[in-house]
């Protein structure tokens, strides 16, 4: 707190967005990749400040869109929307093309906000987005993202201690997001694009962020669904959600209880994610 606090006093002419950076910097926080941690940086900072704990320079500008709530949500692209039905040998090959800061970028999230249940909602920290295309028309959206920090069953089953899983927990990718287009009717094409999505999505994630995934996971809501897919793409049901979020202070269900599912990349991946 010291250091934090010398540091402010001695970069009063930087904006917050720059002192976030420069303490970066300072500390050598960085991601794998060599990015600069700034975001999680500026979060600190501010929750430091509201405890009474520093003084940062004042607001110098609003960023419009900055929240999330504030944020324009993204406007209906037009597509071609007529009816696929067919066989899906009829429809290979399929391209998984990765869209995260491509121009295909704004389609994705169009399609995921419009045809969705749960709309789109922009990630936070590592992620990847993928499109997938048959016939030069885009038929499936998927959403990757950095994994939850407390799930038990998934701790469960990997076993790994509350140290090993904070060291870890970046080797996991979460799919929150996966989406069949409504007017696509294809047979066993969700389960075969996750069997797609499991080979190349430790390279993807590699090539972006420098470092591998070995465990891949995510939520099915039984309300809703039976998760048949998932199973069909041999991904493994670990348990069920508590039903609370992770800022819950009440120790009581206050959300859908969802089942937990996951699927090992590599035979090794519990000395890998214990290691």
């Amino acid at each position: 707190m010291a250091f934090i606090r010398e540091f402010i006093a001695a970069h009063a002419e930087s904006s917050r967005w720059k002192l976030s950076r420069q303490l970066c910097e300072a500390l050598g926080w960085k991601q794998a990749n060599g990015a600069l941690r700034d975001v999680v940086c500026r979060g600190l900072l501010l929750m430091l400040e509201r405890a009474g704990e520093i003084e940062l320079p004042a607001v110098r500008c609003q960023i419009r869109g900055q929240r999330r709530n504030a944020r324009r949500r993204p406007e209906p692209l037009l597509i071609d929307t007529t009816p696929m039905q067919a066989p899906l040998g009829e429809l290979k090959p399929l391209e998984l093309q990765q869209v995260r800061r491509t121009a295909d970028e704004e389609l994705f999230n169009s399609l995921l906000e419009h045809h969705h249940y749960l709309g789109y909602e922009q990630p936070v920290g590592e992620h990847l987005k993928y499109l997938v295309w048959a016939q030069g028309r885009p038929v499936a959206c998927a959403a990757w993202s950095s994994a939850p920090r407390h799930l038990g069953p998934r701790d469960r089953f990997i076993g790994w201690s509350p140290a090993e899983r904070k060291r870890n927990i970046h080797l996991i990718a979460y799919n929150t997001r996966f989406l069949i287009l409504p007017w696509v009717r294809v047979p066993h094409l969700a389960s075969h694009i996750l069997g797609r999505m499991a080979g190349t999505l430790s390279a993807d994630w590699e090539r972006m962020y420098a470092h591998p995934i070995y465990l891949l996971e995510t939520f099915v809501d039984p309300s809703r669904f039976q998760g048949t897919c998932y199973r069909a793409a041999n991904w493994i049901v670990v348990g069920r959600t508590t039903g609370r979020g992770k800022d819950d202070q009440t120790h009581r269900p206050n959300r859908p209880i969802k089942q937990a599912l996951a699927l090992p990349l590599r035979r090794d991946f519990r000395v890998l994610l214990n290691g």
